[in-house]
């Protein structure tokens, strides 16, 4: 594998490390900025929505610059954001400062996914997709846990500083591994993106996306709160507690993805079951350490398993309903987890801003899961009716 990949690994790895740090330093940014624990959650949802309008418009806008240049100028307006987030005096500067940055994600994973493919031989092709997303996954088990602990020991401000530095040596690796001479892939304009929105089966998958995928950030969301004050945890050891979060969450993408390799449907319907059950019996043990400890463990590793599977079911069925625009639904589909991301922390805003509390986040973000689990169910049998359409009728001899 080229040094080149790594120099995207370090990028992604500072990406994902902004995008879900905030989720343990929203006591902390709350009590520091004088604001609510549901307005604090907004800051995650705008991010998420940021890159679900960032990813494919700016996709589609920028898809006849040059792959390199577009590269380095994207690590800039993450560094940039990040910054801004490192200085912001008030609430209203750290949300400007969490769209500039989600800007930057959205756009970085289309076009990074493309250059890591170019950069290797076509048989290695997924194998170096997966060691450039390989910077995502370490950073939910490394880089969220010590962004969050750098936040409560020097503040949050302290923490997208540290960041932006993670920023500047993914650029620079960029700027010094990466070819400058890259293949250019057809640009996929907005027109593309409208008309696989026109593909019901598509939307169905979208709609899966967003509610199975997202029901888990109800809870997770307040995740460090409900830590603190429910289940008792001191806010220095929330930082570990992270840690063993990240790690499932590593080994439930793992597993994931290979039971959804020949089944998807089938895989997705029985982990949303597991998870919809998982957040409805947190529900009763977050007050006791040692079983909070262990159903977070199990809501971790289901939390990201679905991911695999949910990206190769749209990737499916696209190539039967939209066979001329599957990268296009791909990209559509990441968008999908990140509205689902948005809509998990603005409902589980809502809720902590109810009579129901901040104890109800893990049983509602577990009635969204059904609902996934609903449409997949649904979908499922969409499929079986259209594999009997497309069956040769036998003619009796």
């Amino acid at each position: 594998m080229p040094l080149a990949l790594l120099a995207l690994a370090i990028s992604a790895y500072a990406i994902g490390t902004t995008e879900f740090v905030i989720v343990g330093l929203l006591p902390t940014v709350a009590a520091d900025l004088s604001i609510s624990l549901p307005l604090a959650g907004l800051i995650v949802s705008v991010y998420a929505l940021g890159v679900t309008v960032g990813a494919p418009v700016l996709t589609a806008l920028t898809g006849r610059l040059r792959r390199k240049p577009l590269l380095l100028g994207l690590m800039g307006l993450f560094v940039a954001g990040n910054l801004l987030a490192g200085v912001s005096p008030n609430y209203e500067t750290l949300l400007v400062a969490r769209v500039l940055s989600a800007f930057a994600h959205g756009v970085f994973f289309s076009v990074g996914a493309t250059i890591a493919a170019d950069l290797v031989p076509a048989d290695k092709r997924a194998s170096a997709i997966a060691m450039m997303f390989s910077g995502l996954t370490i950073a939910i088990v490394t880089g969220v846990p010590m962004g969050t602990w750098i936040g409560q020991h020097f503040g949050w401000r302290a923490t997208f500083l540290a960041v932006s530095l993670l920023g500047v040596i993914g650029g620079l690796g960029v700027a010094a591994l990466v070819p400058g001479r890259l293949s250019q892939p057809p640009a996929a304009g907005l027109a593309d993106q409208f008309r696989v929105l026109g593909k019901p089966r598509l939307l169905l998958a979208f709609a899966i996306t967003a509610l199975g995928y997202g029901g888990t950030f109800v809870a997770f969301t307040f995740l460090a709160p409900i830590l603190e004050t429910i289940t008792g945890f001191s806010s220095a050891t929330v930082s570990l507690v992270l840690v063993l979060y990240g790690a499932a969450i590593a080994v439930g993408n793992l597993v994931g993805g290979k039971l959804a390799n020949h089944r998807p449907v089938r895989a997705l319907a029985w982990l949303f079951a597991l998870q919809a059950a998982v957040l409805f019996v947190f529900t009763f043990t977050a007050d006791a350490r040692i079983p909070a400890l262990v159903t977070l463990a199990g809501m971790g590793a289901l939390a990201f398993a679905n991911v695999p599977g949910l990206q190769l079911y749209v990737v499916q069925l696209a190539q039967r309903h939209a066979p001329g625009a599957v990268d296009v639904a791909s990209a559509l589909n990441i968008a999908a987890f990140n509205l689902g991301i948005a809509a998990g922390a603005f409902f589980g805003g809502r809720v902590v801003d109810s009579s129901l509390g901040l104890g109800a986040t893990p049983w509602v973000g577990g009635l969204l899961v059904l609902g996934g689990l609903g449409l997949t169910l649904l979908s499922g049998a969409l499929d079986r009716r259209e594999a009997r359409r497309a069956a040769p009728v036998l003619q009796p001899a």
